[in-house]
């Protein structure tokens, strides 16, 4: 067997490695010449980010686990074609979409060779809108959150609608991230901007189907996780499940119609469509997107806003949950569908940060109490939630005085938020043990609907 110091490949490598006298790359990068190589490779704007960044802190350890040596986060944006977005017609709006993202992929990866070319080792940071990490699901199943890492980049600020606004795209843009072994120079990373480009007009707030923006600032997660992402993740397990339990062809056809099957169809075949994403639609913020707005608004509103405001459409809510109530009173031409959104907590750590995301203000009226809980079993855990004039607020640990202990074995909890445990039966076992009012969990649930 031959010496592996014989192989042709590394007599090779030592040879040139002998030969050379100069370093293969720059002990730090040029941002002039980084943010060349990333327009040349089809991005329309970028930004630089270093790992020690405080904006990144809680995305540095899965970044370090994908690239262990990661030390810069190049964020690039690509713009979308804005009246394709702004059409009624989803499908063309779908398409810029998906079209759009797959350059923003392809502008990442010729980046990764560009850099790869000049000696740089990096990484695309994951897709743009598609994450694949699905065994974490329904956690955290990216390797980096473009957004954060594109507002810390100077790319922009987020807007009440929960998206990134360019200060000249304005939002209509799909964001990448690029993660390098090499650091730029120290006074040469971007910064972020100094103004936030949203204008607070609230017409995200008037054209979301499913009052998932209030005026406030707040933003309800599940309801537009439910509706916009009907045909992503969690809404293709609640169709799935529909499937297994209808006893025949026609039992199907009274849960799911024949349009809603066919798009499903379209959504494998293509590419997962968006139900709505009308918060982009009508965002009249950045400089190159501004002038109709400010010009005529009246007509703004009649040919961007209303279109949508009166489309008639389905739209899909969890039952008791805010969006349900709010559909029929805001849009009453709108045909409300009842459906689950496929997240069910796996962990217990899982079902505690996934609170925040599931908890329904307005569900929540006249409910003042804290809820010690404490997990044993599989997974030992104590929190405190505390809900309190329509807030939520969890923390580790128990704290403040309960109104309601909860104790409970975590596999049996788990269990019983997916629907599998009985509560009543639960609570006969000392699976699930209470103190206080067991009014008191009724009304927690009522909350948390999914």
């Amino acid at each position: 067997m031959m010496q592996l110091a014989e192989h042709p490949t590394v007599k090779r490598f030592y040879e040139l490695e002998a030969a050379s006298s100069e370093p293969t790359r720059p002990a730090k990068l040029d941002s002039a010449w980084l943010r060349h190589l990333c327009l040349e490779a089809g991005a329309d704007d970028a930004g630089f980010v270093e790992m020690e960044r405080p904006e990144i802190a809680d995305q540095r350890e899965d970044i370090l686990a994908a690239f262990p040596r990661a030390k810069t986060l190049v964020s690039i944006v690509c713009r979308m074609n804005r009246e394709n977005i702004r059409t009624p017609a989803r499908s063309i709006a779908n398409l810029e979409f998906h079209h759009t993202g797959d350059e923003v992929n392809e502008v990442a990866r010729k980046i990764v060779a560009a850099l790869d070319r000049a000696g740089v080792r990096a990484m695309n940071g994951g897709s743009m809108g598609f994450p694949m990490e699905m065994d974490r699901f329904p956690e955290k199943i990216w390797v980096v959150s473009h957004k954060p890492v594109a507002v810390a980049a100077g790319l922009g600020a987020m807007g009440i609608h929960r998206n990134v606004i360019h200060p000249q795209f304005g939002n209509f843009i799909l964001l990448g991230t690029v993660v390098m072994d090499a650091e730029v120079q120290a006074a040469e990373y971007s910064r972020p901007v100094d103004y936030n480009p949203c204008l607070e007009c609230k017409l995200c707030v008037a054209a979301c189907p499913v009052g998932a923006i209030s005026s406030d600032g707040q933003f309800n997660f599940s309801a537009c996780y439910t509706h916009n992402y009907r045909e992503f993740m969690g809404g293709f397990t609640d169709w799935v499940e529909n499937i297994a339990d209808s006893k025949d062809a026609r039992d199907y056809r009274a849960k799911v119609s024949d349009p809603e099957t066919v798009s499903m169809w379209q959504s494998l075949s293509f590419g997962a469509n968006y139900k709505a994403a009308y918060c982009l639609s009508v965002c009249p913020a950045g400089d190159d997107v501004i002038a109709p707005f400010l010009t005529d608004r009246k007509q703004y509103l009649q040919e961007v806003v209303r279109p949508l405001q009166a489309k008639e459409e389905t739209v899909y809510v969890v039952p008791g949950s805010d969006a349900e109530a709010y559909v029929p009173r805001r849009f009453p031409h709108k045909k409300i569908k009842q459906v689950g959104n496929g997240l069910r907590p796996r962990t217990i750590r899982g079902f505690l940060s996934g609170l925040r995301l599931v908890f329904e203000r307005n569900q929540s009226e006249g409910l003042n109490a804290t809820y010690h809980f404490t997990f044993t079993g599989e997974e030992e855990h104590k929190a405190t939630v505390t809900i309190r004039n329509k807030t939520l607020t969890v923390q580790d640990g128990h704290a403040g005085a309960p109104d309601l202990r909860v104790a409970a074995d975590s596999r049996t909890w788990l269990r019983f938020l997916a629907k599998e445990e009985n509560i009543v039966w639960a609570l006969l076992r000392r699976k699930i043990r209470l103190r206080g009012s067991p009014r008191l969990l009724l009304a927690f649930g009522r909350c948390f609907p999914s």
